[in-house]
């Protein structure tokens, strides 16, 4: 069976990862969330710890199909609309963690005792303070790495090179106690010294080490991820038939997924760090899902309901911009109250602040549905 150019599936993956990240990023109140909406502790894997790799595990698949028109070698071209494209992403999510730091002091001085002008202009440069790295950060510094190494590695080694990435980053976890919970932890190392304690998620107090979970060092690992997609990517674009492409998904996913989980008896599977096991099981959980979205939507053509999710998947990074910024203008402004008085005053509290996530999510579906219908898409 032929497929269409543009497999409606991937925008709907796509679009669920957006979805699934304002959900876990948005509840009415962090003191009542529900064990599945949370990030494990440490070791461990939840269903929320799979949203975010779930997408860059997209982005490295969208990512060989920018590439295949620079026939993925290197080009002025296509090196400087990759370093264009990563430093673009970088600064919006250094420009969320300004906002972030810069809205909270001005609503903090809004008692009666500041003017207008000393509100907006207190803390309007927080060098001190400011989180350098983060989410958008983190995908703009994997989708650069992940890009130079799809053009300059031939497609046949680039499975070799992201094993060989996440065998690298094991070793170097293993030697510089990388599993620990310490401040000796590599990680934590290499982030203080590089960052410094201030400029790291909470100001260092992450985990009961000063670190950050989207931190320098364990982005090595990310490489691997892009790469694992890419492969995906290729994958699809040289395959026509979608019960082949379904059929190879599934084996890749399920020898990612195998994989895995056998090696973390040596190596646990943790988020926080991105631990390669934690590669190999998000990239192998996130072929299978979508092996059987292009069955479900392309091959059986089951579409109801697809739309809500295609909405956000054609807006991706645009829509999770969006989200972020409202959401912190609403927590220093309605959330509380909504959540307090409209929710949780005759809901129970963790149910209330699910409620309080959903609705945040349906705002979100509303704005990207208008740019949806009018034809916007607006690529980050």
């Amino acid at each position: 069976m032929k497929t269409e150019n543009r497999l409606l599936a991937l925008d709907v993956f796509r679009g669920i990862t957006i979805a699934g990240m304002i959900l876990v990023n948005d509840p009415g109140s962090w003191s009542a969330v529900y064990a599945p909406l949370c990030h494990a502790s440490w070791n461990g894997l939840t269903p929320t710890d799979l949203v975010f790799p779930f997408f860059m595990f997209i982005m490295g698949i969208s990512m060989y199909f920018s590439l295949r028109r620079y026939n993925s070698l290197f080009s002025r071209g296509a090196v400087t609309k990759i370093f264009r494209r990563a430093v673009l992403i970088f600064l919006i999510g250094l420009g969320i963690n300004w906002f972030a730091l810069w809205f909270g002091t001005f609503m903090s001085m809004g008692n009666g005792e500041f003017t207008f002008w000393e509100r907006f202009t207190q803390n309007i440069f927080p060098v001190a303070d400011i989180r350098i790295l983060g989410v958008l950060q983190r995908l703009a510094l994997a989708y650069l790495g992940g890009a130079i190494l799809c053009l300059g590695i031939r497609p046949r080694y680039q499975l070799f090179t992201a094993v060989m990435i996440l065998v690298g980053y094991f070793v170097i976890l293993m030697v510089g106690e990388g599993f620990i919970r310490s401040e000796h932890n590599i990680l934590s190392v290499v982030d203080r010294a590089v960052l410094g304690v201030r400029h790291l998620y909470g100001g260092g107090a992450s985990s009961g080490m000063a670190f950050d979970p989207e931190g320098l060092l364990s982005t090595l690992p990310c490489f691997a991820h892009v790469l694992f997609g890419a492969c995906v990517g290729r994958m699809l674009g040289e395959v026509k038939e979608n019960e082949i492409r379904i059929r190879q998904l599934f084996i890749f996913g399920t020898i990612l997924l195998f994989a895995g989980y056998l090696w973390s008896y040596a190596c646990p599977v943790n988020k926080r760090i991105w631990s390669p096991t934690y590669v190999l099981i998000s990239c192998g959980a996130a072929s299978l899902l979508f092996a059987l979205l292009i069955y479900w939507i392309d091959v059986k053509g089951y579409k109801r309901g697809c739309r809500f999710f295609e909405v956000f998947g054609v807006n991706p990074l645009f829509i999770y911009v969006w989200s972020e910024i409202v959401a912190i203008v609403l927590a220093y402004t309605l959330q509380d109250k909504i959540y307090t008085v409209v929710l949780a005053s005759w809901l129970e509290a963790y149910f209330a602040s699910l409620v309080y996530a959903l609705l945040y999510v349906m705002l979100n579906w509303v704005f990207a549905y208008i740019l949806y219908k009018r034809h916007i898409y607006i690529k980050i």
